[in-house]
């Protein structure tokens, strides 16, 4: 919107020359990023004050952590904090006529509701489990399929107009449509290594990494500021990733390939990173208000829904290796507990409990020890992850 703006009044009077810095991307996402800080720092007190007044405090499972019990009744779903940050500072910064920003604010705030329906029945309807598992699952499928089916048209054309003309072309084909080169997978540390996927293929993936990622990061949401610092430094790694690609110089010097428009995504990392460290001001140990699903299931697919745009899945994986051990942690719990109560009578655990962190709590890690070495790692990771951008 204040670019819009800024040129309009530079049209008006030749003195406003000054505000074409308001058209540098780079300037826009430092703005981005600063506004989202101050908002959230801004307006947390009242938020968790608004909060603890509705009595809206994080309900604690009969069979968690010992050492989290006296969490019960810290204010949650302080992810409706973030959101509102990220929203309003990207709405005031960004370019309103690129399409790839709105799919990834669609996709955020259409998780940040399945999330915040969750919290309010476990706070409000003191419902421990919230929105049963099938139910979720649901809905962050048609979500996930609605961006899956519009991403992949989208990222290999220059407009809506291309994206539809494309889209009936499929159909027309008996879907066969071949996919220009910027839709393949791309492989870190080769070069112009990219598989084709398809239209289905593209569909299939895309959708497991938005799903994925959203959940992943909800898993990790477990103790205080332990998801949103990973969330932060991961979101910007992703935004110089947005960078690159969306330059027509950069992106194919760097043998990456060139997706018109997205850079513009650079806005809204800066603000998920500028919200996120304005959180984790109320968000670390001994945290005062807790994201809630609202925050992380939303956070988890804005990342996957920008890597996908920047066609860094793998690298995103790479990145977020935190989010990913995490839930592989939970899945491998699962099966195996399963799988051993079914086979021996009796079911069997792999970790003491998890999701991960839980289980370096339970081998006498207290919880800021986790939390840090696990922001330690992740920021090693994400050091890996822009590696690739020159290491081919």
């Amino acid at each position: 919107m204040l670019p819009s703006l800024a040129q309009w009044l530079q049209g008006l009077h030749p003195d406003l020359s000054f505000l074409r810095v308001f058209q540098y991307l780079t300037f826009r996402a430092v703005m981005a990023s600063m506004t989202a800080l101050l908002v959230g720092l801004a307006a947390g007190p009242y938020f968790i004050r608004r909060l603890a007044a509705l009595k809206i405090g994080q309900p604690i499972r009969e069979y968690a952590m010992q050492t989290h019990l006296s969490k019960g009744g810290t204010p949650t779903m302080g992810g409706v904090l973030i959101l509102f940050s990220i929203a309003l500072s990207t709405l005031l910064w960004f370019n309103w006529s690129n399409r790839f920003v709105w799919i990834v604010l669609i996709v955020t705030l259409g998780f940040g509701a399945i999330g915040w329906v969750d919290d309010w029945r476990k706070v409000v309807h003191k419902d421990p489990e919230g929105m049963r598992s099938r139910e979720k699952y649901f809905w962050q499928s048609v979500i996930g399929l609605v961006a899956a089916f519009y991403l992949v048209f989208a990222v290999s054309e220059t407009s809506n107009t291309r994206v539809l003309e494309l889209f009936v072309a499929w159909v027309s084909s008996g879907f066969t449509v071949d996919l220009p080169p910027q839709s393949g997978l791309l492989v870190p540390f080769f070069k112009e290594i990219s598989y084709p996927l398809g239209v289905t293929g593209f569909v299939i993936m895309t959708y497991l990494v938005i799903v994925g990622s959203s959940n992943a990061v909800n898993l990790t949401d477990g103790l205080d500021g332990l998801a949103i610092m990973p969330v932060v430094m991961v979101g910007s790694a992703l935004g110089v990733f947005a960078y690159v690609t969306g330059n027509a110089v950069f992106a194919p010097y760097l043998l990456l390939p060139h997706i018109p428009g997205a850079g513009e995504l650079l806005i809204f990392c800066g603000a998920m990173a500028g919200a996120g460290l304005a959180f984790l001001w109320f968000n670390t140990h001994p945290a005062q208000v807790f994201m809630g699903d609202v925050g992380a299931l939303a956070l988890g697919g804005a990342l996957g829904t920008i890597a996908v745009i920047v066609r860094q899945e793998i690298v995103l994986a790479i990145m977020g290796g935190i989010f990913v051990v995490e839930a592989l942690s939970v899945m491998l719990q699962v099966t195996w507990f399963k799988y051993t109560r079914k086979r021996y009578g009796t079911g069997r655990r792999l970790f003491q409990m998890a999701p991960l962190h839980h289980h370096f709590e339970k081998t006498g890690w207290k919880e800021t020890q986790v939390v840090v070495r696990f922001w330690i790692i992740t920021m090693l990771l994400c050091l890996v992850g822009l590696s690739t951008l020159k290491l081919r």
